[in-house]
């Protein structure tokens, strides 16, 4: 199965990906043969197969959800480097705008 450079840009649009002319067709190479082996999936027999949600029989064993012993406000600040009297005080980051 072929996938078309039209597409492959449409693609990288639609990611908001830049690609180099050279990249796009290096990366319709690529999604061509993802397509050739998915379309192998097609031409096999799988009516009666029950579609997989994991790749294994485990199960996971879940606890419930207790609430335990708090403590309250003034206990959770006293150790905070920094806070006022309600709430932990953090220093800024990230870009300013």
């Amino acid at each position: 199965m072929s996938i078309s450079l039209k597409q492959i840009k449409h693609l990288a649009h639609l990611s908001r990906l830049e690609f180099s002319e050279e990249e796009l067709k290096e990366m319709q190479g690529d999604m061509g043969k993802i397509l050739d082996f998915v379309s192998q999936i097609d031409a096999l027999e799988l009516s009666g197969i029950e579609p997989l949600t994991q790749m294994s029989e485990s199960v996971n064993v879940m606890r419930d959800d207790r609430m335990n012993g708090m403590i309250e406000k003034e206990e959770a600040l006293k150790n905070a480097p920094d806070a006022n009297s309600d709430y932990f005080r953090v220093p800024k980051f990230g870009k300013k705008v």
